[in-house]
């Protein structure tokens, strides 16, 4: 029997996958929980449509992220700090306060899209990549200087 997947099962297939099963399984354990419907020509043109309109949709996100990535490649943000020796801070800087500059300037990016391997705790110059999307990634110089 032809089922289309209402979400992705190990071992099985993805969502909105249409693949073939023995016809109990389908009746007797796919149905029942909701995790598939049968694939009538109806059911595969509604499918397909949506997957149009996702592709599309997923276009247009792309293409904002990479806007926004063009517009922050340039982009410099400086962070003035106590320090003590050695050049070193007290505290540390945190994606939130990044996200805080960031916002100062105009742009709105959430501090969980920021990635910081290690916490910046000295003086420096540090380039600090932001995850627009799953492909797009963008460098931004951060500036740690001593008040």
């Amino acid at each position: 029997m032809k089922i289309i997947l209402k979400e992705n099962i190990e071992k099985l297939g993805n969502k909105n996958e249409i693949i073939d099963v023995k016809d109990g399984y389908a009746r007797n354990y796919l149905f029942p929980k909701n995790l598939a419907f049968k694939a009538t020509k109806s059911n595969i043109n509604v499918i397909k449509e949506l997957e149009r309109v996702k592709e599309k949709k997923e276009k247009s996100v792309v293409n904002t992220a990479q806007k926004l990535a063009d517009k922050l490649k340039n982009i410099s943000i400086t962070v003035s700090v106590e320090a003590g020796e050695d050049e070193k801070i007290f505290g540390s800087i945190t994606t939130q306060k990044i996200a805080e500059l960031l916002d100062e300037k105009g742009f709105k990016i959430d501090k969980h899209n920021i990635v910081i391997e290690t916490p910046i705790k000295n003086l420096g110059v540090f380039n600090i990549p932001i995850k627009l999307h799953t492909d797009i990634t963008v460098e931004v110089k951060l500036w740690v200087v001593k008040k």
